[in-house]
Formats: C-alpha cells, structure tokens, sequence
C-alpha cells in the first residue's frame, strides 16, 4: 500500500545573514491513509518546520516531498496554493481565524474559496460545527469565543472541506486540560469514523496517548 505522504531525505536550513541554523536534517518519514500521528520532540526539534515543508507551507533546501504519489516539493505558489485548498485540512496553533467572520463563515472559508454556493458550504459547515459540539456559537465572532471554542472552530473549517489529510501545529497548546482532552477524543472519533488521516506536531502527553504511532525528533532528526 502506497503512503499518502512521503518525505524524503528532508533538510530544512534557515539563513540570515551568513548564519545557517538547520532545522531539519535528511528526514525520511512515510504517513498511510487513515493514519492518527504525532510528531514529538521538545521545542526546536523541527516539529513545526516538518508539518510545514508536508503541508507545502514552506519549501525544504533538500529532499523530496510526495503526496498521492505526486512530489510537491518543487510547485510554484499557485499550485501548492491549489493543492492545499483541495487536498489539505489545516490547524495552526494561533487558530488563523478571520475577526470580522462569524464561526460559521469561518469554517464555510474553504468553500467560499473554492466557489460553492453559499447554501451548500453553509449546510457543510454547519454540519461541520455539529460534529464538534458548537453548533450553537454559529453565529459568534472569533472575540466573542473561548480559546477551546476558536480552536474547534478552525478544527470545522479544516473537516468542513472534506480533505484526505489534516496536518494540525500543536492543536491542543493554548488549552486547558479538558477542553484539550474533549477536543482530542472529537479528532480521534472523526479518525476512525470518516477514515481522515491526521498529523500532529505536539508534546502533548494526553495526544501522545491517543495516537497510533509516535515520531519523534531530536536536533532536527528522527530519534525514534
């Protein structure tokens, strides 16, 4: 069975100025459909930068990044931009939530983007929100919502778009503990209900407990 995500080889290495700090060196990780991963490590293991260069958000300096069987690591803007939209679910630590949106035109963002009818791509979000347990906070702007409660609005945008993969930065960092645990029990349902792959980067041991497989990193390179 061929993986969903492959990296290979992966090197990442930041330069300002004449000072070069690597943040990733020759990575090689494979990801299966249906798959529920963390990537682990401590602060500046390269967690963040592999979910990134996965998810086409930035571009690696050496090394090789497919998905579906097709290498993405050398698309222009537009077409990471294309895929991403179409084939990508994403969760960033800071939510990335539009202020003056409502909840539910936060998670129907995808599909305004891709050009559904507003009826359509409402029902979706909708439907999306339902899923997590928020559908009565629709109509509520980012600033009149909780951290738990933004954090599960950005989770509906990215299940709102039906995406085969879901690449989430530390979903559970900026949560207390049972607003975290509640919301890492909603992913692992949608995991095994709706077959949805998910990668975490996280040193969350609540997550790290619920997870299939555990990478993780150390200085940037895979320790176990």
């Amino acid at each position: 069975m061929k993986p969903v995500l492959q990296v290979n080889s992966l090197s990442k290495i930041y330069r300002v100025g004449s000072i070069e700090t690597p943040a990733l060196r020759e990575v090689n990780l494979s990801v299966h459909s249906g798959e529920f991963v963390a990537l682990a490590g401590p602060s500046g293991s390269g967690k963040s930068t592999l979910l990134h260069l996965m998810g086409g958000l930035d571009k690696p300096t050496a090394g090789e990044v497919w998905l579906d069987g097709v290498r993405i690591d050398g698309f222009s803007k537009a077409r990471l931009a294309h895929l991403r939209l179409w084939n990508l679910g994403f969760v960033f630590q800071a939510y990335n939530l539009i202020p003056v949106l409502t909840a539910l035109e936060n998670a129907a963002f995808v599909l305004e983007l891709r050009g559904e009818p507003r009826e359509t791509r409402e029902a979706k979000a909708l439907r999306a929100l339902e899923t997590l347990g928020i559908q009565n906070l629709a109509h509520r702007r980012p600033n009149q919502l909780s951290g738990g409660q933004q954090q599960r609005v950005a989770v509906a945008r990215a299940l709102a778009a039906q995406p085969k993969m879901i690449l989430a930065d530390e979903p559970t960092a900026n949560l207390d503990s049972k607003t975290g645990l509640a919301l890492i029990e909603h992913l692992r349902t949608l995991n095994r209900e709706q077959g949805i792959t998910f990668v975490f980067s996280t040193h969350d041991p609540r997550l790290l407990e619920r997870v299939d497989r555990i990478v993780r990193l150390e200085d940037g390179q895979i320790a176990a």
